[in-house]
């Protein structure tokens, strides 16, 4: 909200700022400039004695009452030479002052009037210009006043522009933490804003959404978890039948015995999909793990020995220390990517792992044919796989990258995927322990 208001705040401050200039070079074109005006308005008590009082006297008296004039007042009043003035004055005010106009200095607080055009106060005074000085001018004040009335504008459009962006920070509070409940899997987690909300309508839509995303959430874990159970049964009875298919012709047929072993093979990796389909579901439905210490180095070297019994190349650092989670879980997504590698492998795996402070490193990676950078976030994706011979050759059914992200993440980690010094893929796994 306070981001939202001061936003708003900045865009009236410029948009006053900009109409003041505008305002001010608009006047300036259409009846001069408005600091002059006001300079001239400070200025009128003088120019009216000036020319009500010392104008009227007769041609004579027109010097011994400017005299008096200066006697009893403040101002200056000087008589200088027209050429003089002429040139310190600039080039537009030059006309106006021939034509007997008052031509103010805002800046030296005076203003400059010629005598007459035709000789009559005195001999030459055609020739002569009053300067009047010291004059009550304080443009400044009047400036201020203007800065007064403008933050005062402001602060009135400010004031309900706060309420309001208070108001709708709100709604937007709520709508985001309704987004970030339902992405993180509370599919129930709805935006809760009051209808006078101005962001209501939209509130109402994304509710609307979210309830159409779960049902059909809802419908798929549904399905894929009445398909993975009802399809155990079957297995089974293929399983048992086998069995006896297999210790019926056992040393007999070996064309039988070779066909049965084929079709056990098929039956196994039937049995391997709907047990990872059922961990995939119980893994995206998992909110959170519950809290066990374990210490790391042991699971790794585990995980090395029971999917990798190659050589590897390993760098697992003695100071790992311990996480707390799930050990079974994190060995499996560990697994997961180890199985992966042995699969694209041409002749080695490296596997690393490193703790600086909170931040826990495990990379994995190696020298096979690598993955497309602009496939790195999809090969997460259930049942995602690769259009690549390599991929139609290697086993699987695209659900193990997706299991080991989504146990991952359930540790407060991530996996990223780039290029291996190897030649082919690196997956690294950072945690903050």
């Amino acid at each position: 909200m306070s981001r939202l208001f001061w936003r708003f705040a900045l865009l009236v401050v410029l948009a006053i700022a900009l109409a003041s200039c505008v305002i001010y070079f608009t006047f300036s074109l259409l009846f001069g400039d408005p600091i002059e005006h006001i300079a001239r308005d400070q200025a009128a008590g003088q120019i009216f004695l000036l020319e009500q009082y010392i104008d009227q006297a007769p041609a004579d008296e027109w010097l011994p009452r400017l005299n008096k004039v200066r006697e009893v007042s403040d101002v200056t009043l000087e008589l200088q030479p027209l050429s003089t003035v002429l040139a310190a004055l600039p080039a537009a005010r030059r006309a106006p002052l021939l034509q007997g106009a008052v031509v103010m200095d805002v800046g030296g607080k005076g203003f400059y009037r010629r005598v007459d055009g035709t000789g009559a106060r005195y001999a030459g005074s055609e020739d002569d210009v009053i300067h009047a000085q010291n004059l009550p001018i304080d443009v400044g004040q009047a400036l201020r006043m203007e800065t007064i009335r403008f933050a005062v504008i402001a602060l009135c459009l400010l004031l309900p522009l706060g309420w309001w962006t208070r108001a709708h920070g709100r709604s937007l509070a709520a709508l985001s933490r309704m987004a970030d409940d339902f992405g993180r899997g509370d599919l129930a987690a709805r935006a809760q804003v009051s209808p006078a909300s101005s962001i209501a309508p939209l509130a109402g839509r994304i509710n609307e959404m979210a309830e159409r995303i779960g049902s059909l959430l809802e419908a798929r874990r549904h399905l894929l978890l009445s398909v993975s159970h009802e399809l155990r049964t079957p297995i089974a009875r293929l399983e048992f039948g086998l069995a006896l298919l297999a210790e019926r012709h056992a040393g007999h047929d070996p064309a039988m015995r070779r066909r049965i072993d084929v079709m056990g093979v098929d039956v196994e990796e039937l049995k391997t999909l709907v047990n990872e389909l059922l961990g995939l579901m119980q893994l995206d439905h998992a909110q959170v793990l519950p809290g066990q210490p374990f210490t790391l180095a042991p699971l790794l070297r585990a995980c090395m020995a029971a999917h990798l019994p190659q050589q590897v190349d390993a760098g697992i650092a003695d100071d790992l220390g311990e996480l707390r989670g799930d050990p079974r879980l994190l060995a499996r997504a560990i697994g997961n990517l180890l199985g992966n590698a042995a699969k694209y492998a041409v002749a080695r795996i490296a596997l690393s792992a490193t703790r600086d402070g909170e931040a826990l490193r495990i990379v994995i990676e190696d020298d096979g044919p690598g993955i497309p950078a602009d496939q790195r976030v999809q090969v997460f994706a259930p049942f995602y796989r690769l259009a690549r011979e390599q991929d139609h050759a290697a086993a699987g059914h695209g659900l193990g990258l997706a299991i080991a992200a989504r146990a991952v993440a359930l540790h407060g980690g991530a996996i990223t995927i780039d290029d291996s010094p190897l030649g082919g893929a690196r997956f690294t796994i950072s945690i903050r322990a």
